[in-house]
């Protein structure tokens, strides 16, 4: 990566950086401290992965997905630098995926320009590619088990990995989090010296209210308590989020806090596709990309206040190197039939076959389906949603990439709001 950004004359120095880790909600904090930024008046770069349904949206510029035709020109542009680098590494190693839509992206943002540059870790923190920048906020949103082949078997060992974006000359803003972790990420904030911000401590939620549509929130700021935020996204997960992003924005202005106007625009602006978003009615159909117990709690915890479904119906599909029992143990408590699909072109997928035969290990045959793509699925969920009468509901939920390919089907540019 420095080889690549050297070629490139240092695009990720071009900005100044909030990077985001945590083993959940990175992505719709990195959302959050976008909206607030923009409500600010400030050019912004946001750099996100995985994508839920086309590439571009790794790479957002004032919030919108870069163009096709800006990305094509990137790519040209980077390409033959992507090729001497190659050419210089040893035993055959190139460049990853990854590594190079990092690249894409902090070039993204020099060229814009952007103001500031929103970025959310692919994976850990002190080896990944997105921390090639020295940020000038390092956000660690909560920690828990996930990647535990790469990252860790524990949470400790895990929280040491993200905490290697928090570095000397940065400001360290933690959420909530287990002794476990916050042990070791207040070590390292010692360790290097840095001003942190913790939450229920120096920040916070105070307050929330269910609302229709998302719910309404009073937050310790920097200058007191700010209430009657509207956020239009549901669960207390995401308060926890809204939080924490406005703390990260406070710690960007230097401890300074934000005019309350600003605040409440930001917040109602936020959009976060698939985060419990509602993509149809009669019956209501909700995706959720969470993937790990921890996520499947938060999102179950949501959808049981803000939606009450009675039965709710779960469309499940999960990639196989992930924690698939401790998910389905979580879903198997709430949803009273599971229908298990697969993701169509997906190496990593679990076999609907196989995911069903776990499903029914824990919940029994007798509440699981077995649909031969996510399709499929939709329909028979739809159809058992039907027939349970008017206050069923349908969640689908287990990957990032099951909720980007059900959006796909579901949703429509030209479609009304659901």
């Amino acid at each position: 990566m420095r080889a690549l950004c050297d070629l490139l004359g240092n695009p990720e120095r071009s900005c100044p950086v909030i990077l985001i880790t945590g083993t959940n909600g990175k992505g719709s904090t990195a959302i959050m401290i976008e909206a607030l930024l923009r409500a600010m008046g400030l050019r912004t770069g946001r750099f996100s992965s995985p994508h839920l349904e086309d590439l571009t949206e790794r790479i957002a510029i004032d919030g919108q997905p870069i163009a096709a035709d800006v990305f094509d020109d990137l790519v040209a542009q980077l390409e033959p630098m992507i090729e001497i680098v190659d050419g210089q590494l040893i035993d055959g190693i190139s460049l990853t995926f990854f590594e190079v839509m990092t690249a894409l992206a902090y070039a993204a943002f020099a060229d814009a320009p952007v103001d500031v540059a929103v970025v959310e870790v692919g994976m850990g923190g002190e080896w990944d590619a997105t921390n090639i920048v020295d940020a000038e906020v390092a956000v660690v949103a909560p920690v828990d088990l996930d990647h535990t082949a790469l990252l860790g078997s524990t949470v400790a060992e895990i929280a040491a990995e993200k905490a290697g974006i928090i570095k000397a000359g940065s400001r360290a803003v933690l959420a909530a989090q287990s002794a476990e972790a916050a042990r070791v990420l207040l070590a390292r904030c010692a360790e290097v010296g840095v001003e942190v911000r913790r939450e229920g401590i120096e920040f916070g939620l105070i307050d929330r209210t269910p609302a229709v549509g998302g719910q309404v929130l009073r937050l310790e700021t920097a200058d007191g308590p700010l209430g009657d935020l509207v956020l239009p996204l549901y669960g207390a997960h995401m308060a926890q989020n809204a939080a924490v992003a406005l703390a990260a924005v406070e710690a960007f202005l230097g401890g300074r806090a934000l005019p309350p106007e600003a605040v409440a625009d930001g917040f109602a602006e936020v959009n976060a596709p698939a985060r419990l978003e509602l993509v149809r009615t009669s019956p209501a159909v909700l995706l959720d990309t969470c993937h790990n117990p921890h996520g499947a709690r938060a999102a179950i915890a949501a959808v049981n206040e803000a939606f009450a479904f009675e039965p709710l119906i779960g469309i499940v599909a999960m990639m196989a190197d992930k924690d698939v029992t401790g998910v389905l143990e979580v879903f198997g408590e709430a949803m009273a039939t599971l229908v298990c699909t697969t993701i169509s072109g997906n190496p990593r997928a679990m076999p609907a076959a196989e995911l069903a035969q776990r499903a029914a290990d824990v919940v029994g045959h007798q509440r699981v389906v077995v649909a031969d793509d996510l399709e499929d699925a939709i329909e028979q969920a739809v159809a058992l949603a039907d027939q349970a009468g008017p206050t069923a509901g349908v969640l689908i939920a287990g990957s990032v990439y099951a909720a980007g390919q059900a959006r796909s089907l579901l949703v429509h540019p030209d479609d009304p709001p659901a």
